[in-house]
């Protein structure tokens, strides 16, 4: 465990970019052979959990925030947020940690890293795989999330699912807990 560690949050660069995607794909992909190993039915095509095109789609997204997470000048995992400044209801896209580095509390310092760069968030919600009880676990009894939503085949929202939050059936699981945090 390395407790003492500091935990560096750093805007992603564009000379960075492409091993940025790789490091995001491996990291999920890593959770699901551990799980189901390489006979996984939740890998699509290209072999991946989640498509390049998700992943570019969130760095590009002006609304939303890409940080590398650093120790020691090391990159060890990154984040990608998206914050609504006039409703504070922000989302957490995504958040990996490089798997050679995970269970050292890195992701939960990173958090904290995050939650202290953005202290007028009301509302934060993310979402990961059913399968990822890593996630699960970390992101409900160590950062206090509740899990508000199961997406799958017998879900009826009451409302329509916003567009970027519909799951296509063609790339990773489809189902999906939705987690949220109200801070305020």
């Amino acid at each position: 465990m390395m407790k003492n560690t500091n935990v560096a949050l750093v805007h992603l660069t564009s000379d960075d970019r492409e091993q940025f995607i790789l490091d995001n794909q491996w990291a999920f992909k890593y959770g699901a052979i551990m799980e189901f190993g390489e006979r996984d039915d939740h890998i699509d095509d290209d072999g991946e959990i989640i498509s390049r095109a998700t992943i570019e789609n969130c760095i590009d997204d002006p609304s939303n925030e890409t940080y590398r997470i650093m120790i020691d000048g090391r990159k060890v995992g990154g984040v990608i947020l998206k914050i609504d400044k006039e409703t504070h209801h922000n989302h957490l896209e995504l958040l990996f940690v490089s798997p050679d580095e995970q269970s050292k509390g890195i992701g939960y310092r990173a958090w904290q890293s995050v939650e202290a760069l953005h202290p007028k968030t009301e509302v934060w919600e993310t979402c990961t795989p059913y399968f990822e009880k890593r996630n699960i676990h970390f992101y409900v009894n160590k950062c206090g999330f509740h899990i508000d939503q199961f997406w799958c085949e017998y879900f009826q929202p009451e409302h329509e699912m916003p567009e970027d939050k519909k799951h296509d059936r063609d790339e990773g699981p489809d189902k999906m807990f939705r987690f949220v945090k109200v801070m305020k």
